[in-house]
């Protein structure tokens, strides 16, 4: 190989140690980009949004969603450029719920209309909180970031010492290898974790965590084809309610120790 070559390796190694990190339940993550940049990039993001969609500003769906949402909050462990949590309440009916970097929660009407009770909305407020301290949107920038780079080191590795057409061809199929064996992996990992974490975090809020079950019940009965698992970024609902059942015993414990120490949260939809 080359010096230029071997130098370029080098450095791309150097990133990906210097980028290490590890996730609240002990994964190593690889994440280049800063907390405080991504808690900028969803501020920005969060701000975009609420131009371009209805929000609701008040009445009893603001209420409830706050109520839920404040006692979430608190018991999340969020980076250190997390500041204050916002949660808007948008008018849309697609069921939809996200979090932001940045501690910015979205709730659509639609979400609303699917669930049934306060824990089940905790539920996904719970999961979607996890994915930012889980810090799982840098994660997946910084993969993607790497993943291109990758490709492109490669390509000029590749082709640049050997220019053959099918070395071309190679690294199309080099692309989508990326793609199917990085990308989608672990973004279904992101979602077990967040489940998995979640379901810690609203049990910790007071909120009676076998519900979990119930919405992903709900979710695994809609209608509409599914993808083959190994080509969603999503764990089929059946795998997800497993896991989660497996993690109940330790979820309902943190349940019982928040109720006995009044955390008791009554958030309704009057």
């Amino acid at each position: 190989m080359k010096p230029a070559s071997v130098f370029a390796v080098c450095i791309v190694l150097a990133v990906a140690l210097a980028a290490c990190a590890t996730s609240p339940l002990g994964r190593s993550q690889f994440v280049l980009i800063p907390a405080g940049d991504m808690a900028q990039i969803g501020q920005n993001s969060f701000d975009k949004l609420k131009q371009q969609q209805d929000i609701v500003r008040s009445g009893p769906q603001v209420t409830y969603v706050q109520c839920i949402a404040d006692a979430i909050t608190p018991r999340v462990e969020t980076p250190s450029a997390e500041g204050q949590w916002e949660t808007v309440v948008f008018r849309d009916d697609t069921a939809n719920a996200f979090a932001l970097p940045g501690g910015k929660i979205g709730v659509f009407t639609g979400m609303l209309d699917i669930l049934d009770g306060q824990a089940e909305l905790a539920t996904i407020v719970a999961h979607e909180a996890a994915h930012v301290v889980s810090r799982h949107s840098a994660e997946r920038v910084s993969q993607q970031f790497a993943a291109s780079q990758a490709l492109q080191l490669t390509q000029a590795l590749v082709i640049g010492e050997q220019g053959s057409t099918s070395e071309k061809q190679l690294m199309g199929l080099l692309g989508l290898g990326v793609q199917v064996g990085v990308v989608l992996p672990y973004s279904r990992v992101h979602e077990q974790e967040a489940d998995l974490l979640g379901l810690d975090i609203m049990a910790e809020a007071g909120f009676d965590p076998r519900a979990a079950i119930d919405v992903w019940e709900r979710m695994q009965e809609r209608p509409g084809a599914r993808p083959p698992e190994w080509l969603s970024t999503h764990p089929h609902p059946a795998s997800r309610i497993e896991e989660l059942r497996d993690r109940m015993p330790k979820a309902m414990e943190r349940y019982e120790q928040a109720r006995s120490q009044g955390r008791r949260p009554d958030c309704r939809q009057r």
